[in-house]
């Protein structure tokens, strides 16, 4: 299993959207053709990804420089409702694992029952002592964590590949 690699990977767009899904979802869509995510899941359009991360939460997934503008455009979007956009590109990190250890490590870290989780599904966990994210992109995983911790989140997910 010495073929499972964990890739810290280059920045992405995140936007963070508080406020009532109902209120948030048109204005996502309009802007990124992401249908709503259905409670724990995710979409995916035009190179962007949403997911469901709360019942007042979607984070989207999208270009690093653009995501200022598209924040921008979300909050235009929404107007004056009870609704945020804030970019939290710089506050997070995301890792890949790759290989048939992958899911061997990540359970080695998190309380998650990965033979049940859907394709599709977001699970927000802790990985040890720090709060992460976790999903499928294809044959991968991805892990989102804060920026501060990561350090400590690379090292423990290179410390858990099998040998």
């Amino acid at each position: 299993m010495s073929d499972t690699t964990v890739l810290a990977m280059d920045p992405v767009g995140l936007i963070a959207l508080r406020g009532p899904l109902d209120v948030l979802a048109p204005a996502v869509e309009a802007e990124t053709g992401c249908a709503r995510p259905a409670q724990r899941l995710s979409t995916a359009a035009n190179g962007m990804r949403v997911m469901w991360m709360s019942p007042d939460e979607l984070m989207l997934i999208c270009d690093h420089a653009a995501a200022p503008d598209i924040a921008a455009r979300l909050t235009d979007r929404l107007g004056d409702a009870f609704a945020t956009v804030v970019v939290v590109s710089d506050a997070r990190v995301l890792f890949e694992l790759t290989g048939p250890g992958a899911v061997l490590a990540l359970a080695s870290l998190m309380p998650v029952d990965f033979a049940r989780l859907d394709p599709a599904e977001v699970r927000r966990t802790r990985m040890a002592q720090i709060p992460a994210a976790i999903w499928r992109e294809g044959a991968a995983w991805r892990v989102m964590c804060f920026r501060s911790v990561a350090r400590y989140a690379e090292t423990l997910l290179r410390g858990a590949v099998p040998a």
